[in-house]
């Protein structure tokens, strides 16, 4: 008996060591794989901003803040007709701490006119926290906001101490009546129901062990449990365990912790609970299951209210405060998160971005902060915009378009920034991403490259072209005969002209005569990664790409023939806010300015007096915008590309199946295009005239220099040194008024 007593005080002692190691190492270590957490851009307040009033109050309510009579408090907007008194948060952005502070915001229609503080001093700019909006998880798919002891509720702390472990200071980390007690209990009942947990156990349990009602589990809980008690404060442990909690189940992710707890409950950051919901939470922690405040409100009411009387009988409470919170409602939110997962098209691009530069172990465990570019009110506009058109499509078409799918990307054009991506007509779907993945004929989009390639060559805006019938010999012994979408051709036709009608002869002619070698080099150089097949085809838009691809074009002509990357991406920093990452504005020059000049003007021709022009059934004459329809062959992808002063949008329309359509680029895409514009009322396009071009009257149906006063004549840039010097004779006739939007095209 001796040597055995010996042996076993040996291997216990072994034992104890092994797990006084196992719990050091853990718990002084990575507690948590922290999934990194992506953020929506800020949003910027300043004096004289032009700000819509509705997505104000969208942005506020998608961050949490409440509307009450008085802002007391951070998270809280006093809403008026003409002012709004904010009483933000606060954020700890890369660049500096933007403090918690009330703030009067006076409106004046659609503009910001003043900020002013509690004192009435104005302040120059402020910015609103940003939006979360979702995360790249570890592989448990466990979910956490890590929180500090000092950021939790007094009365959350409480409320933990008196329902769960009252003698949670005075223990060493086991409580030898809460163990006898569940001794009778499981005697009793003959099988083990109770296991008289301490909170350090419970976290024992959940850190470092499994929940596995088993005696070996028990066993293993004690030593484990005093071992972390004599090596960390009291205050260590139970930070800890405010982190490593589970408190419910988001879909596939495991809610641990307050933290996030009080996010996805009640969408509010945990310092701003009030004494209801606080109380709530501390409940949950028995069964959040059973306790489920969403399909088991009245199970979840009564837990809540046993907690709020344990605390009024210990004293924490008065009376009056346990009454008012017990007639206070749950105060659930009825969506389960609010934005954090609303935007996965988006996501799914930052994620790929990311991971160019990052390891997946690292995105998913080292707790990274991502700061986007995404703008929440952009994304909402563009949903809204697809959506809307896409159901009065269906109306309009029936059967045909049952299924009508469509993909958008949208970016600022002075920077390359993505602000808005959807994937689908349910944009909360997080399936294929038809912006980045759907790779589609894209029509007649090519053309703009085909036209500055001639251009390049020594075409000006007033070459004539031959919109006649074209038969190109194939190698397999076949011809390649494109025909205009009217079937009908146009004669001797304005280069600008052509691209405005978008004539497939006239263009096949031109693609041909420059070569396809110079429009795929086109093609690369404003964006294109990959090298189109060299087929004439081509030349009418064969090629098959995505949304996201054709919006690098657009994007590099929107920027005066500037490629920028686009980005997705701001910055990252790790869990502590040390920058790792930047993605600076970054351009280079692919197409000279005069030749980008001359084709901005084409493609304003396309929304002015071409295939395009329908955008102006609901813009302003006022406001200039440019861009170009696509049509694929047989009608199978709706197509628009086209950009404004502040903001260039690619739609795509199209049934999966690659099914036929009943409308053109213009009877679909196009109306998405301009149902966003119309939402988002963007800056006008301002073309600034580069130092190497020239204006002439020229006369269209020669191509010959002409004067102001002549009829059939148009005002058209030229590179210095490329007009015309042949006069046309005119009579003394006035000018067309087609062409009054010119005289707005300049800044």
């Amino acid at each position: 008996m001796l040597k055995l007593s010996l042996l076993g005080f040996v291997l216990g002692g072994i034992g104890l060591i092994y797990l006084d190691v196992q719990v050091k190492n853990k718990f002084e270590g990575k507690r948590w794989a922290l999934p990194a957490k992506v953020y929506a851009r800020p949003l910027e307040l300043y004096e004289g901003q032009v700000l819509d009033r509705a997505a104000l109050k969208q942005e506020l309510k998608g961050l949490g803040y409440r509307f009450v009579n008085r802002a007391d408090r951070p998270g809280m907007v006093e809403w008026a007709s003409s002012r709004a008194r904010v009483y933000t948060r606060g954020f700890s952005f890369p660049d500096s701490d933007e403090p918690a502070r009330r703030m009067m915001l006076n409106f004046s229609g659609k503009q910001l006119n003043s900020i002013r503080d509690d004192r009435g001093k104005n302040i120059s700019l402020s910015r609103l926290e940003p939006i979360l909006i979702g995360g790249i998880y570890p592989k448990d798919n466990e979910d956490r906001d890590l929180i500090r002891l000092d950021q939790a509720p007094e009365a959350l702390l409480s409320a933990l101490i008196q329902i769960e472990d009252r003698d949670y200071y005075n223990h060493f980390g086991i409580s030898l009546k809460g163990i006898a007690r569940a001794m009778v209990v499981n005697v009793k009942a003959g099988r083990f129901i109770q296991g008289g947990s301490t909170l350090t156990q419970q976290l024992i349990k959940n850190f470092y062990l499994t929940s596995d009602r088993t005696l070996a589990r028990k066993l293993m809980e004690l030593p484990m449990a005093v071992l972390l008690d004599l090596h960390y404060s009291k205050d260590e442990i139970l930070e800890a365990y405010l982190n490593e909690v589970y408190l419910g189940q988001a879909g596939s992710r495991a809610v641990h912790g307050f933290g996030l707890a009080s996010q996805y409950y009640f969408a509010q950051p945990i310092d701003e609970l009030k004494l209801h919901q606080v109380a709530l939470l501390a409940g949950l922690v028995k069964g959040p299951s059973y306790y489920d405040p969403r399909r088991h409100p009245e199970r979840a009411k009564a837990r809540r209210d046993l907690v709020l009387k344990v605390l009024q009988e210990q004293d924490v409470i008065s009376m009056k405060e346990r009454l008012d919170a017990e007639k206070r409602p749950l105060g659930i939110v009825k969506q389960r998160s609010l934005h954090k997962g609303a935007y996965p098209a988006y996501l799914d691009l930052v994620k790929r971005q990311l991971r160019e530069e990052y390891p997946e172990e690292v995105l998913n465990s080292e707790g990274l902060r991502v700061f986007t570019s995404l703008n929440p009110t952009v994304q909402a506009h563009s949903e809204s915009a697809l959506a809307t058109t896409v159901t009065a499509l269906q109306k309009r078409y029936g059967k045909p378009v049952k299924e009508l799918q469509g993909g958008m990307v949208v970016t600022d054009p002075q920077t390359g920034e993505v602000l808005a991506l959807v994937g689908g007509r349910n944009a909360r779907y997080q399936g294929f991403n038809r912006a980045l993945d759907a790779q589609r004929s894209i029509g007649s989009l090519v053309k703009p490259a085909v036209y500055l390639a001639g251009l390049e060559e020594g075409y000006t805006l007033a070459t004539l072209l031959d919109d006649q019938p074209v038969s190109v010999p194939l190698p397999n012994g076949k011809s390649w005969v494109p025909q205009n979408f009217d079937h009908v051709s146009h004669g001797k036709v304005p280069y600008f002209r052509a691209l405005a009608k978008s004539y497939n002869q006239s263009t096949a002619q031109l693609g041909m005569a420059i070569g396809l070698d110079r429009v795929i080099d086109m093609l690369q150089r404003l964006g294109i990664s990959r090298k189109p097949k060299p087929y004439p085809s081509l030349l009418l838009g064969a090629e098959s790409m995505s949304p996201f691809e054709i919006a690098t074009v657009y994007q590099t002509i929107a920027a005066n023939g500037f490629r920028a990357p686009m980005r997705a991406i701001r910055l990252v920093t790790d869990s502590e806010g040390v920058e790792l990452s930047r993605y600076p504005f970054d351009v280079k020059q692919v197409v000279s300015a005069e030749n980008m000049h001359l084709i901005q003007y084409a493609l304003q021709a396309v929304t002015r007096e071409g295939t395009g022009r329908a955008v102006y059934n609901r813009l302003p004459a006022a406001l200039n915008v440019a861009g170009k329809t696509g049509t694929s062959n047989d009608q199978r992808d709706s197509w628009f590309a086209g950009f404004a002063g502040d903001r260039m949008a690619v739609v795509w329309l199209g049934l999966d199946n690659n099914g036929k359509l009943p409308f053109t680029g213009s009877g679909g895409a196009l109306k998405v295009w301009t149902e966003l514009m119309v939402k988002e009322q963007p800056h006008s396009f301002m073309s600034v005239q580069p130092e190497g071009i020239e204006y002439h009257w020229i006369e269209e149906s020669t191509g010959l220099l002409s004067a102001e006063q002549c009829e059939g004549v148009r005002q058209l840039p030229f590179i210095k040194g490329t007009a015309p010097q042949e006069y046309a004779v005119c009579a003394d006739n006035k000018q067309n008024e087609s062409v009054d939007w010119f005289k707005r095209w300049f800044r």
